[in-house]
């Protein structure tokens, strides 16, 4: 009676993890799906990553729960009351689970496939937009410095930043604090290096900065480049969540049916004995 003690114990605490397992994935899964929204594919993709990041608890459940009887099972000889049997619901439930998992492997894949179009398709779109303001803009500015006041501002502007690049090439020690200022972006450090050496580099740097064609191939090239960039993470992060949730549904999916169908299979074949001993 001694003995049997530690196996009461042990069985009755795996059967109380296991079901605490079981019953805290379909309390998350209850929490998640609120608000309830099935036609909406974000609301599926978060789901679906929700439910397969849990999925390996109720696994670990039914792990523990067939360990404990299979615990019981060895001390047949306990005259002690069985309670109820669990094995044949939870088999049911992991055959069920199989099925969910197995079911979210094509769909998740179809819906991360569909917001990485509508992504791409979005991202086309405000590129597309904000080509046009910049093309729109620098059209009104050209217009502007055709007339004789656009001439005359523009000049004054030139004149202006190449006087106080010159004050800065000029006294050393304000151009030693520029290099070293963190406030100056490296562009404009770069260009007083080259300024130090070739005074030429600086008058042309001044008249392609307010060119109006220089303008618009600078950022065309600066918006291609963001568009291009936000272009492959919305592939990369479809590609991620794909395979990351993809396999591992399906990797969940065969261990539930494997359990499942498996045990199944295994109660009717032990049920089935006696009446073939019977004839």
């Amino acid at each position: 009676m001694v003995n049997r003690f530690p196996s009461v114990s042990t069985t009755l605490t795996l059967k109380v993890v296991a079901i605490i397992c079981i019953l805290s994935f379909f309390v998350d899964f209850l929490i998640l799906s609120l608000p309830f929204q099935p036609t909406d594919r974000l609301w599926q993709i978060n789901l679906a990553t929700a439910l397969v990041d849990r999925g390996i608890v109720p696994l670990v459940g039914l792990g523990l729960l067939f360990t404990a009887y299979w615990i019981d099972s060895a001390d047949a000889g306990s005259d002690r009351p069985q309670g109820i049997d669990l094995r044949f619901p939870a088999l049911i439930l992991s055959s069920i689970l199989g099925l969910m998992f197995l079911l979210i492997f094509p769909l998740h894949l179809n819906n991360v496939n569909q917001a990485k179009t509508q992504a791409l398709t979005r991202i086309t779109q405000e590129a597309d937009q904000a080509e046009t303001q910049l093309n729109n803009r620098l059209s009104q500015l050209q217009a502007q410095l055709n007339t004789d006041q656009g001439k005359a501002q523009l000049e004054q502007l030139r004149t202006q930043t190449k006087a106080q690049f010159s004050e800065i090439l000029k006294d050393d020690q304000k151009y030693k604090q520029a290099l070293e200022s963190p406030q100056i972006p490296a562009n404009i450090k770069e260009l007083l290096k080259k300024a130090k050496t070739d005074p030429q580099a600086l008058e042309k740097a001044i008249e392609q900065q307010t060119d109006v064609q220089t303008l618009r191939t600078q950022q065309l090239s600066q918006l291609r480049q963001r568009r291009e960039e936000a272009e492959k993470q919305a592939k990369d992060t479809a590609l991620n969540s794909g395979l990351r949730i993809g396999i591992s549904s399906l990797l969940l999916s065969i261990g539930y049916i494997i359990i499942g169908w498996t045990g199944l299979r295994g109660r009717g074949a032990v049920q089935g004995k006696p009446r073939a001993t019977a004839r």
